[in-house]
């Protein structure tokens, strides 16, 4: 199966070393092209895009780059209004420019790293064995500085409301964790999630994953599961959606794993 990123892992691949794209629906590490072309002046226009997506470069029925008419010589052009990039050909004959390059990068399937997520899913994972609350990717849309609370068990979707300060503890203790929403990829099986959850906690396979009483089955997506995606409903409310994410909760089965 393909693997999916969100935008947000996309972006942090931006530098010459380690340069990502994503474009049409997919995600394309162009490092070896980078490395290929160095000091070519055809890798402006990719190397400004590092890390974002880019397809307004391409029509997504012949998935190549887009064409115009260009109006004195009445021929087809590729469009490239941030300049000409590499494997796109001069807009005239040149002695110095091969007319056939196959594969052009933008084709080569060997760049293709994965997809790029259609939706991100907000969630939140509590382990109800230390009360402990995970986010599961950076950054985050919130931007406020996060305080360690004590999280309720229970799988309710509405935000909790305190009465005075939270206090931080004197020290970090290692059971407290900032209470951050996480992004998932809406097209990620309850296993895949699990693996980024990993990083968390590495014994997260000893745990039974519920939703609001009901085990989840670890093959299928957040929405075969029935776990609800609000979105739609809190924008229509003007509410933030990031208040109100899903809660995932983890039971611990008693039977620790390997780290």
């Amino acid at each position: 199966m393909p693997r999916f990123f969100t935008p947000a892992e996309v972006s942090a691949h931006n530098s010459e070393a380690d340069l990502w794209l994503s474009f049409l629906g997919r995600v394309w590490d162009v490092t070896p092209l980078v490395d290929l072309h160095k000091g070519d002046a055809l890798l402006l226009p990719i190397m400004e895009a590092a890390g974002r997506d880019i397809s307004s470069w391409f029509d997504p029925k012949t998935q190549d780059v887009r064409r115009y008419v260009d109006p004195l010589t009445t021929c087809q052009m590729y469009y490239t209004p941030r300049g000409r990039f590499v494997h796109v050909p001069p807009t005239g004959p040149r002695s110095d420019w091969a007319s056939e390059v196959a594969p052009t990068w933008w084709r080569d399937e060997r760049y293709q790293v994965g997809l790029l997520t259609a939706k991100i899913r907000w969630i939140r994972v509590i382990n109800t064995l230390t009360s402990q609350e995970q986010r599961l990717q950076v950054p985050l849309k919130c931007s406020s500085t996060p305080h360690p609370i004590h999280v309720p068990r229970n799988c309710s979707n509405t935000p909790h409301l305190y009465t005075g300060t939270p206090q931080l503890p004197k020290y970090p203790s290692p059971v407290h964790k900032y209470l951050l929403p996480g992004q998932v990829c809406s097209e990620e099986t309850m296993a895949e999630i699990l693996q980024r959850y990993l990083r968390f906690n590495s014994h997260a396979r000893s745990y039974t994953w519920k939703h609001c009483g009901m085990i989840l089955d670890m093959s299928q997506t957040l929405g075969e599961n029935n776990v609800p995606d609000d979105d739609n409903e809190l924008q229509h409310l003007r509410l933030d959606r990031d208040l109100f994410p899903p809660a995932l909760l983890l039971y611990f089965n008693d039977d620790l794993t390997v780290s």
